[in-house]
């Protein structure tokens, strides 16, 4: 999923440790199809009841429930009860966020113009939001997404400069820019005696911007 002709992202900080951390565990539980378009259908319609989610992204009540117990023991959603019903919805703290992302992205990737709207709400094609959640179980993980927030950060980069910039063993650094590698996730160039690394674009670099928008509205409270 990559996207050309993106804007081009800037931060003007890295995140504290336990900051990253955070959103990690966040991620990898929005890293699941099913989840993924369960989380998008709250943002998108609000408040809603396990049988309108489970009609709505054609799943079993069943496998939905289970879905919604998990991610509300993550604190991805939360529940309201309403007489003998229990309604969901999408906990503020995190995934929201994200989809306003997925959706500028989209827009860029197909010249949707809508999609480029602050505040436009509207869900995604399935295949679209399966590859998202598919790509963010690749990079859902704390040393690669150091990794690349470092490179958003600092613009193309060689491996010690990488270790220096996260305190990343270097071995592991070097094993984890490979695997970015053959997913897509970064380039690199030969310079030399040095291989220099340089983020790619699309969702993961993507998600680095939305982590630190959230952050930067809501630090205090961290």
């Amino acid at each position: 999923m990559s996207g050309a002709n993106l804007p081009e992202i800037k931060i003007t900080q890295q995140l504290p440790a336990d900051v990253m951390e955070r959103a990690v565990r966040g991620l990898t539980y929005i890293a699941h199809p099913l989840r993924l378009r369960i989380l998008e259908f709250l943002d998108v319609n609000g408040m809603s009841s396990v049988s309108a989610i489970a009609n709505a992204v054609n799943a079993e009540q069943m496998i939905v429930s289970q879905s919604l117990k998990k991610m509300r023991d993550s604190n991805l959603v939360r529940t309201h009860r309403r007489g003998i019903f229990i309604y969901y919805e999408i906990y503020e703290e995190y995934p929201a966020s994200i989809f306003v992302c997925l959706r500028k992205l989209f827009g860029h990737m197909t010249d949707q113009l809508k999609f480029l709207r602050d505040g436009y709400k509207e869900i995604l094609p399935v295949d679209y939001t399966t590859m998202a959640a598919n790509r963010i179980k690749l990079f859902a993980n704390f040393d690669k997404m150091r990794i690349l927030e470092f490179l958003v950060y600092n613009g193309e980069s060689c491996v010690c400069e990488i270790v220096n910039g996260t305190g990343i063993k270097q071995v592991k650094v070097s094993q984890y820019l490979k695997k970015l590698y053959d997913d897509d996730f970064v380039k690199s160039r030969r310079e030399g005696r040095f291989i220099y690394y340089e983020i790619t674009a699309g969702v993961h670099k993507t998600t680095i911007a939305c982590i630190h928008k959230r952050y930067d509205k809501v630090k205090e409270n961290f």
